[in-house]
């Protein structure tokens, strides 16, 4: 395995991780724009492109999910930590 597969996974992590800090109305306009981003980034580095842009399609949710995962985790563990204090 080398990074450009590990490269959209990773990125969409980080930027979940990243939204959860954000504030909540300004997610949306933030965190779109960077998954398209991200995909693109991933399908150009693994050169991708050069056989079809169809793989963005394939990138898009290997950034988008791991990025919503990332997101939904650190918010159910900031609420646990709320409900403990």
């Amino acid at each position: 395995m080398n990074w450009s597969e590990i490269f959209p996974v990773v990125s969409g992590f980080l930027l979940g991780t990243l939204l959860g800090w954000i504030t909540p109305g300004s997610r949306k306009g933030i965190g779109v724009p960077i998954v398209l981003l991200l995909a693109f980034l991933a399908t150009v580095l693994s050169g991708e492109f050069r056989i079809s842009w169809g793989f963005l399609l394939v990138d898009l949710p290997l950034v988008s999910i791991p990025a919503l995962a990332a997101f939904t985790l650190q918010q159910r563990t900031r609420c646990t930590s709320n409900r403990d204090s």
